[in-house]
């Protein structure tokens, strides 16, 4: 039995298109506070910490499911960004990211048995363009609470490709879920067909 830790309806698409049957379990971890006990971890490091807790929290629960942990990060130079909290935290997340190129860092885990058993990390390259403060704006209005669900402030599947003008990576990673790994993994594991 495969268990998804996570809410993300992007990445419970991404494995129903993948034929996998699975289920849906939340993780009661607070990331936030995981995330400031740890001040020193790199991006990479914490995606797939968060990733690990998540899968964690959850196969504590379910002692015979393959669980699937995962979390991303998006890393600027050394600042490190989480989905913004309401419309002026990410309002602040995109004038920062305006006009650069940040990493979109992808972290995954598989818990069974009530422990980590396997973690893996992806990086995406992305470069926004110069947008004014009024498209900005205009885009701010278009997404609404969307503005909370992703890290970043963006969702890259929606009208956030139009914040961007080059995007250098594997298109799963970009959406939070590395899938091509996984699926070898789960293959691995004996979960699905191989």
């Amino acid at each position: 039995m495969i268990i998804l830790a996570s809410t993300s309806p992007a990445r419970q698409s991404m494995l129903r298109q993948a034929g996998l049957a699975f289920s849906i379990d939340a993780p009661q971890i607070d990331e936030w506070q995981l995330a400031s006990l740890h001040p020193h971890w790199s991006p990479s490091d914490m995606a797939v910490e968060l990733a690990a807790a998540k899968a964690l929290d959850v196969a504590q629960r379910h002692h015979d499911a393959t669980v699937i942990g995962a979390d991303q990060v998006l890393a600027l130079a050394d600042r490190s960004f989480s989905k913004p909290r309401d419309r002026a935290e990410c309002r602040e997340h995109l004038r920062a990211l305006r006009g650069t190129s940040h990493l979109l860092i992808s972290g995954l885990a598989v818990a069974k048995d009530a422990q980590v058993i396997w973690r893996h990390h992806e990086v995406a390259r992305l470069t926004m363009r110069s947008f004014s403060d009024a498209f900005l704006e205009s885009y701010l209005d278009r997404i609404g609470e969307d503005c909370s669900s992703s890290v970043g402030g963006y969702k890259i599947e929606g009208p956030g490709i139009q914040l961007f003008e080059r995007v250098e990576g594997d298109h799963f990673t970009i959406l939070g879920l590395p899938l091509l790994a996984l699926l070898a993994r789960l293959r691995e594991l004996g979960e699905i067909a191989t």
